[in-house]
């Protein structure tokens, strides 16, 4: 005969924490249920000599330095784009958009002079994973179709894509296993 069971407030060592469990009773059997965390397991990573481990770690270390500012712009992309779309006047959604702009180059400027191509390729790739936009289009539909092509020029100059999406299940494996180590507190 199975029963409900609702283990008490359980303490162990730390007497503030509280914690109830949720179990059935089933032939004399206690079978608690308790919600643990994910386990994420990547395979093992071998590397065929020092090179490319230390390519893999230089890899690890602009991903860990651009990573803040793809969130950053997920975060600035929800708190924006509601107050964009509210407002009705192309003039004033462009004086919002000039605003946020110059608030971003003040704040990143030095930061930005200093970094190489494949750190801006990076941010690029993680914009496109943290938005779920590519850069070109969240600058057509921001700034303007002639903006955006302009900026995908420019782009190309220096051998990336403003269209490139991010697919993580191929070319941007090793990035969003980076990432998720990021995430987890790993890295």
């Amino acid at each position: 005969m199975a029963g409900l069971l609702m283990a008490g407030l359980t303490r162990a060592q730390q007497p503030e924490r509280k914690e109830v469990n949720l179990g059935i009773i089933q032939n004399g059997d206690t079978v608690v249920f308790k919600n643990i965390k994910e386990v994420i397991v990547f395979p093992e990573r071998e590397f065929k000599n020092k090179r490319d481990y230390r390519r893999y770690s230089r890899y690890v270390q602009k991903v860990k330095k651009v990573y803040p500012l793809a969130v950053e712009a997920r975060e600035l992309l929800v708190e924006y784009q509601p107050r964009y779309e509210a407002l009705e006047d192309r003039g004033d959604q462009r004086k919002l958009m000039k605003k946020l702009e110059k608030e971003l180059l003040d704040k990143h400027k030095n930061e930005l002079k200093k970094w190489s191509i494949s750190d801006g390729r990076i941010l690029l790739k993680l914009i496109n994973r943290e938005t779920e936009r590519t850069p070109y289009s969240l600058i057509q539909d921001f700034r303007g179709g002639f903006s955006a092509v302009f900026w995908q020029g420019i782009a190309k100059l220096f051998k990336n894509d403003l269209k490139a999406g991010y697919n993580p299940d191929d070319e941007d494996k090793m990035l969003e296993e980076i990432v998720t180590l990021i995430e987890l507190g790993y890295l």
